[in-house]
């Protein structure tokens, strides 16, 4: 029996073994999308306890605490913090093959130097424990990102963001991680959603005009374009409920935006022809600058009305949406190649069989000598970052595309403890290229497929999105 959770956690061959210790493990981490606040790294915050640091806004938990028959008094209600975890002591041995389980005992070893179980009966002791090691000084926000050996993160950035707080970090000679913002223009595009007419009003007050027309929503999204270039950004990030790709005349654009700004019932065909003629326009603004654009679709989101009324979104109520879409994504990247406007582009889809589907069709997009695989898959999203997940989006990226240029792994997340999946990632990675050389699939030219997991796991990513690190 291995002991778990040993230095070669997951590392089944020797050459995983191999791979890891002396490739991937060295290696620095870029998180390139990630949902923390750049305000937590420019005041450098502290944490109080665990529960704050673990707990506050990690709907991965918070859903499993729901699942195992905790009220919500104990989870996103508790007035002690000690309630809260408690919870989560008690959710965790029922974990049992889910990624959260690898997850916290990880970020327990790695930043608490804990390995004993975590449950109810040692909830208290973990607690105090924790919370001592986070009084200090090693573990503030930097200092967590620092022993993390983070060097570059990319938050998510509204178009009206201010953006003040990357402007005081970039401005603070002591902050050793570069902190970029990334464009996240879902709420200017969403015209059949009810949040619609108030962002666009949002929207004028920041660029200064009145958004009339298609046209002016458009010019509104370059001027705030370019002021996030001028912070450093460099990527952008879109999430559609499904890939949409359907056309419109500006005759009906203008009028279709003339409803949602006037807070007028959008049929969502109409919407999704707003979406394409935004993701359009967009897609050529990317272009020009050589920014990266990502799509995440397929997921279901807010499907508890109650809980949406009580909580808002984003608090662990959405699921896997049905696969499909190959059309629609074919048309939509086709229609940005048409127009001479591709820019690179990283393809997520929430529900895992669509994997062979964005593997083919981004194969049919590395045209004219364009950077190397511009379009590609990205790492197993959400709901498939579990170790199957992540082996079942490796392997069908290696069946359909070039696995040496893929641009790993990511956080997704809103913890500064959620480096640790990107160890696990690594993990994952050698030992699926590790069994392949066992099982005689590969040419065991060890010096090669070190390289590659280097690059997997940082150096295509500071190359694909130009970091420059």
């Amino acid at each position: 029996m291995k002991k778990f959770l040993d230095k070669d956690f997951l590392l089944d061959t020797p050459t995983a073994r191999t791979l890891y210790h002396g490739h991937a493990a060295k290696m620095p981490i870029i998180d390139y999308h990630c949902h923390i606040n750049p305000r937590d790294i420019a005041e450098d915050r502290r944490y109080k306890t665990i529960t704050e640091v673990w707990l506050g806004g990690d709907h991965y938990k918070w859903r499993q605490m729901r699942t195992c028959g905790f009220p919500e008094s104990e989870i996103t209600g508790a007035s002690d913090p000690f309630v809260t975890f408690k919870a989560w002591a008690e959710t965790l041995p029922r974990l049992i093959g889910n990624p959260l389980y690898h997850w916290t005992y990880l970020e327990l070893k790695n930043y608490f130097g804990i390995t004993e179980q975590l449950d109810g009966k040692s909830a208290k002791r973990i607690y105090d424990k924790c919370n001592k090691v986070l009084a200090r000084k090693s573990m503030s926000v930097r200092g967590i990102i620092e022993q993390s050996n983070v060097k570059l993160i990319c938050t998510t950035d509204d178009p009206v963001d201010t953006l003040e707080w990357h402007d005081k970090i970039a401005a603070d000679k002591t902050c050793k991680v570069k902190v970029l913002p990334a464009f996240r223009p879902d709420k200017a595009f969403n015209v059949d959603k009810k949040p619609f007419a108030g962002y666009v009003k949002t929207l004028e007050k920041v660029v200064g005009f009145r958004i009339a027309k298609f046209a002016d929503l458009l010019k509104a999204l370059d001027l705030r374009i370019e002021y996030f270039a001028k912070r450093g950004c460099c990527v952008s990030d879109h999430g559609l409920d499904r890939v949409v790709c359907s056309e419109a005349s500006p005759r009906e654009l203008d009028a279709i935006l003339r409803a949602g700004r006037a807070g007028k019932a959008v049929a969502v065909a109409d919407g999704d022809k707003f979406r394409t003629a935004v993701l359009r326009h967009l897609a050529g603004e990317y272009a020009k600058r050589g920014w990266v654009m990502q799509l995440h679709y397929g997921c279901i989101r807010n499907n508890s009305d109650a809980m949406l009324s009580a909580l808002g979104p984003d608090t662990g109520f959405d699921a896997v949406g049905d696969a499909g879409g190959a059309e629609a994504l074919a048309g939509l990247l086709n229609s940005f190649e048409r127009a001479g406007t591709m820019p690179k582009v990283i393809l997520y889809s929430l529900n895992q069989n669509d994997n062979e589907v964005m593997c083919s069709v981004a194969g049919s997009f590395q045209t004219n000598g364009s950077f190397p695989q511009r379009v590609q898959v990205g790492s197993a999203w959400w709901f498939n970052d579990h170790r199957l997940g992540m082996e079942k989006q490796l392997r069908d990226f290696a069946n359909l595309s070039a696995l040496a240029g893929f641009v790993g792994m990511l956080t997704d997340s809103r913890s500064f403890l959620s480096y640790a999946r990107h160890e696990y990632f690594r993990r994952i990675l050698c030992r699926v290229i590790g069994r392949w050389v066992e099982d005689g699939e590969l040419i065991p030219d060890m010096k090669f497929l070190g390289r590659v997991v280097e690059d997997i796991s940082f150096n295509n990513t500071n190359n694909y999105f130009g970091f420059g690190l």
